[in-house]
């Protein structure tokens, strides 16, 4: 059994708290384990660019994995033990456009001059058809397995419209909340997991409010987030994005786009989980109903864990447990990050029942 997972919610190292308390729940109640490596990487959040080579390096060590447990991913709710089934991919960069090589009186030049803004605006319309937030391109699409649509279904019964009320919702103009792009459950959470999306994460060339002036800026750029189906390759997707929005630039004015780009690559390719043996799907039911009084569920995630396409390359034949402890309200990467205290012993007893099952 190989273990991974970065504190108990996103963003600390403890994976060795965590996998020798999974190790003393098996021994101390005499439950027999199998042999149980733990393989510890604390640059998850750069890439995992450094996991490669240990893989290689430690393969005779680490031997047949027959399971990967990766403790970084999150739950539908805190009722049940849940099961990822799939990761959207990521491309991230800085999309600029230049059109002056100083800011200028905007009297003096609006109507003339374009405003980079402006340009920048016709450049991402060639990526999203901004009034519904579809992205335009196919190639960045994919189908959605069957059985990921069927399991969709399933957990939007189980999750009702918590899948979208879950979020901080601001307050509309008319007192009530701001809504989202689908209030059905299904299609939620295939909005999340299964659809590209574009998210605009930071800018630059712009002025604090209380210091702007009536001045043309010379450039406008922004941080761009474009997540991707699982099924999409994410070194691909970045050649495309940056094709699609360098070309034929609008008033022959330079667009530049440049990828982050990890590990040798331009983009992270998400991740579908291999078809479940009949083993551990017993074994996931059986450690929910124990521990929680209800079956196992399954959910797609919307973020990136990009190791997790490594694990399985590596190791094809092993089953992968990828499950997690961010629930609703946890706030991953965000202000407050919050854990669930019950979930997470409930959930460590969960995996210990789990990997003691493993053959």
């Amino acid at each position: 059994i190989l273990t991974e997972g970065i504190h108990s919610g996103d963003s600390s190292g403890l994976v060795p708290s965590s996998f020798r308390i999974l190790r003393q729940v098996l021994d101390r109640q005499g439950i027999p384990r199998p042999r149980c490596v733990g393989l510890i990487e604390t640059c998850e959040e750069s890439g995992s660019f450094d996991l490669p080579a240990y893989l290689d390096v430690l393969r005779p060590r680490l031997g047949n994995v027959a399971l990967v447990v990766c403790l970084d991913s999150g739950a539908g709710n805190y009722d049940q033990l849940w099961l990822t089934t799939s990761l959207r991919g990521n491309v991230t960069g800085t999309l600029k456009v230049e059109i002056l090589t100083e800011g200028i009186h905007s009297g003096d030049s609006s109507g003339l001059v374009p405003s980079s803004f402006r340009i920048l605006r016709q450049v991402l319309d060639r990526l999203e058809d901004s009034k519904s937030g579809e992205l335009l391109p196919k190639s960045f699409h994919c189908t959605v397995p069957p059985d990921r649509l069927e399991q969709a279904r399933a957990t939007a019964a189980i999750l009702g419209d918590e899948v979208w009320k879950r979020f901080p919702w601001a307050c509309g103009a008319d007192g009530t909340p701001a809504l989202p792009t689908t209030t059905d459950p299904t299609q939620a959470l295939l909005n999340r997991t299964w659809k590209p999306t574009l998210s605009v994460t930071g800018a630059e060339g712009f002025p604090e409010l209380k210091n702007a002036g009536n001045v043309l800026r010379p450039y406008t750029a922004f941080k761009l987030s474009l997540r991707l189906p699982p099924l999409v390759d994410g070194n691909r997707a970045a050649a495309e994005l940056k094709a699609l929005l360098e070309d034929n630039a609008p008033y022959n004015a330079k667009v530049t786009f440049h990828a982050d780009g990890r590990v040798g690559a331009q983009g992270a390719s998400g991740w579908n989980a291999p078809s479940l043996a009949p083993w551990i799907e017993d074994a996931l039911h059986a450690a929910s109903k124990a521990h929680f009084g209800a079956p196992c569920g399954f959910i797609g995630q919307g973020g990136t864990i990009p190791l997790m396409g490594m694990l399985q390359q590596g190791f094809p034949q092993a089953q992968m447990m990828v499950c997690g402890v961010l629930g609703p309200k946890s706030n991953a990467h965000g202000p407050n990050e919050f854990l669930h205290v019950p979930y997470g012993k409930k959930l460590t007893a969960a995996v210990a029942q789990v990997m003691a099952a493993c053959p």
